[in-house]
């Protein structure tokens, strides 16, 4: 997989900002959650400096084209569009620095089909989707409204605030004085996981296991190692808020925060990879580039993994404690195979829905290339596709270890052979996919390394062992002072909006120690 560079400003080599002053911040990859740390300080005044290795922004959010079509390179079904309340963060980050996305509703969250013939719709509205479920759990009624209504005491607590950083006594004295309700029951959910919860109301075990898929489809983990707190935003918010899906593709959220960035007053240099952090008496101080060159700051903020971040970026020798307490608790979560198709329109039954998951045997749930996610975002918006074509992009949990070893032809071999798996699969929901297939882009882990910089090709960290929800969850600052991380390796975990929610507390905390801040809370 490939991506055709866009028009770009210049990256002629700089080390300082503009006026020979120093940064006040280096942001370490354009990821959505290192554009809204960078986009959020650049809009309080700071001078903020982003580093991209790659040619385009946005990391696993971005988008790239082939062919006339328009793929994104991660899901397509994205929360944090709403717009009212504290939880539609991608809405306010982009209105921060001046600029909105045009979005398009979708009706349904997503299509399971799952073992034993079990179909759910999950409906944008809340009653219709609990009527629906109900209808296939009757003797469940009352555990299935309990369990869901439960879900919206946490989002309402989330809604009723402003979402900025824990690390700061004197934000959260604020927000506890506006909202002490919606605190103290914050506080409540955070050390408790889902399955604690769902097994509270409900008995029947096939119910169970579509609420640990519930789970799966978003956060790559069961309902016992999933946290509460993000089931909560992301069970409600899709009747909230709702899936809303952004017109022109994923990619242009990272566009328009760029654009911010800039008009704002930041910059962004692309093919500058980073290949150390600098310290000095223990402190961050800048970074170096691979081509040798350094750029200093008053404070630096890693993008990348937890993992390429300590271990890479700050050698072994310097890596704080708690960093190596934090990877005995945490493992990479499974990388992706992931197929962008085009296809004849005719393959796409008529009334599909644009996001599916598909599972044939519960054991195989967390299973190499078990779970199979689908997306068809040209249901939504046609132009991202020629006429008479629909995009397919599905994708099935993949580890790095799976693919190693293997000369370029073997590896090859081995990507068609997994691919046609999966063509083959996929047919029992979309009947003749193979033969309607136009144009193909195959991924594998060694694709999600190479092109996004993450190590072993992950998407984030999952639990290694139950933890109390996410109370063990890394936040901004790190034992390093100056560096600071923000990311799905970051409190709250994966997902844009979560992502988006890392990079408000980052810029937050930051501005804090640099002074920035205003007084009042966002309204």
């Amino acid at each position: 997989m490939t991506v055709t560079a866009q028009s770009h400003p210049s990256t002629a080599c700089f080390a300082a900002a503009p006026g020979g002053e120093a940064w006040d911040a280096l942001v370490i990859g354009s990821g959505i959650g290192g554009l809204v740390t960078a986009s959020q300080l650049a809009a309080k005044g700071a001078k903020v400096l982003v580093l991209e290795r790659y040619l385009i922004p946005g990391g696993s959010g971005g988008s790239f084209r082939r062919s006339g079509y328009t793929f994104d390179v991660g899901a397509s079904m994205i929360f944090g569009f709403g717009e009212k309340g504290h939880t539609n963060l991608l809405t306010r980050a982009l209105a921060d620095v001046g600029e909105r996305c045009e979005t398009i509703p979708d009706p349904v969250q997503l299509a399971y089909h799952l073992p034993g013939g079990l179909e759910v719709a999950v409906d944008r509205d809340y009653d219709t989707f609990l009527a629906d479920l109900t209808a296939r759990f009757p003797h469940e009624a009352v555990g299935i409204r309990r369990f869901y209504d439960t879900c919206w005491q946490v989002f309402r607590c989330l809604d009723a605030m402003p979402l900025l950083s824990l690390e700061d006594p004197a934000y959260l004295a604020k927000v506890f004085f506006r909202a002490p309700l919606a605190c103290l029951g914050l506080a409540r959910w955070l050390p408790v996981n889902v399955g604690a919860v769902a097994r509270a109301h409900i008995r029947d075990p096939d119910l169970l296991k579509f609420i640990d898929m519930e789970c799966f489809c978003w956060s790559v983990m069961p309902a016992d190692r999933t946290p509460m707190i993000n089931a909560g935003m992301v069970f409600s918010d899709r009747h909230a808020g709702g899936i809303n899906y952004p017109r022109g593709g994923v990619g242009v959220i990272a566009e328009k925060l760029v654009r911010g960035l800039e008009r704002a007053g930041g910059m962004i240099r692309y093919r500058s990879r980073v290949v150390k952090v600098l310290l000095e008496d223990g402190r961050a101080v800048g970074v170096k580039l691979a081509g040798g060159e350094e750029i200093r700051a008053r404070r630096v903020v890693s993008n990348a993994t937890r993992w390429d971040t300590f271990g890479s970026l700050v050698d072994e020798a310097h890596t704080p404690a708690a960093e190596r307490t934090w990877r005995r608790r945490y493992k990479p979560s499974s990388s992706f195979l992931s197929l962008h198709l085009g296809v004849k329109a005719e393959a796409i039954p008529p009334g599909s829905h644009v996001h599916h998951l598909l599972l044939e045997h519960w054991q195989d749930m967390e299973a190499e290339q078990g779970t199979i996610f689908v997306s068809i975002p040209t249901l939504l918006d046609p132009s991202l596709a020629p006429v008479g074509r629909h995009i397919v992009h599905t994708f099935t949990p993949s580890a790095m270890e799976a693919w190693q070893g293997m000369d370029p032809g073997a590896y090859r071999q081995a990507k068609r052979a997994a691919a046609d798996r999966l063509i083959g699969r996929l047919e029992t929901i979309l009947p003749g996919l193979g033969a309607a297939i136009t144009h193909e882009e195959i991924g594998t882990p060694r694709s999600h390394r190479r092109f996004l910089g993450r190590h072993g090709g992950s998407y984030g960290p999952v639990p290694a062992l139950r933890l109390p929800g996410l109370l063990p969850m890394p936040f901004n600052r790190t034992a390093i002072p100056d560096l600071y991380c923000v990311g799905d390796s970051c409190f709250p975990g994966q997902g844009l909006n979560a992502v988006a929610f890392s990079g408000f507390a980052c810029a937050h905390r930051i501005g804090a120690d640099l002074g920035l801040n205003p007084w009042s809370l966002p309204a």
